[in-house]
């Protein structure tokens, strides 16, 4: 398999670890699509990241639809979202927390990364810092109830976990001043950003 997109981008490294975690071998392709977008359009008409070929050059494409082929191949027994019950549907509500952070903090850090100065829309930014703000907030309090645990209660590492790591890591890295106030979930991050699965895809 080869996955396209660099980790900076929250969605691919979240395929990354999970394939990681599970075990499965991948070829990571640290392509820009602002840089090389040809080079990723020739497998996703949206020439968006993450993409992930298969071996028998299938695409997959959009890190929900990928993590769940992904759980697919792994069976049920490894599958990082459980494949029914209320303990999916908090794996699947966590993680949906996690990839929202992701958005904002991305829409905010955008604002200014490609708009001229003259062009950056202030209030836009301040909508998406205060959405990010919230959801770290919310997941601090995940965070201490799971104490050492995982933040859906499962008995392993979930894609809620996952997520949550990475789209606070995500934030840190892009709109740090957002991130000071979550103790908790800095403990829960450091947690995660420790393991090698993790490692292997550092920022």
């Amino acid at each position: 398999m080869e996955l396209y997109g660099v980790y900076l981008s929250p969605y691919t490294r979240r395929i990354a670890i999970a394939l990681n975690l599970l075990d499965m071998p991948y070829t990571h392709n640290a392509v820009r699509v602002f840089e090389r977008p040809d080079v990723v359009r020739e497998h996703n008409p949206l020439t968006r990241v993450p993409t992930l070929v298969l071996e028998d050059g299938s695409a997959l494409i959009e890190s929900g639809a990928i993590l769940d082929e992904i759980d697919q191949m792994a069976g049920p027994d490894r599958a990082l979202t459980p494949p029914s019950g209320p303990s999916r549907r908090a794996v699947l509500q966590i993680a949906a927390l996690g990839v929202g952070v992701m958005e904002k903090a991305q829409w905010a850090f955008y604002e200014t990364r490609f708009h001229p100065e003259e062009k950056v829309h202030q209030p836009w930014i301040d909508h998406n810092d205060a959405q990010v703000i919230a959801g770290l907030e919310h997941l601090n309090g995940l965070a201490k109830a799971a104490g050492d645990g995982w933040m859906a209660g499962t008995q392993a590492i979930s894609q809620a976990d996952i997520s949550v790591a990475v789209a606070h890591s995500f934030a840190k890295k892009v709109r740090p001043a957002l991130t000071l106030n979550v103790p908790d979930l800095d403990k829960f991050t450091t947690r995660c950003e420790a393991l090698p699965a993790f490692q292997a895809t550092a920022l």
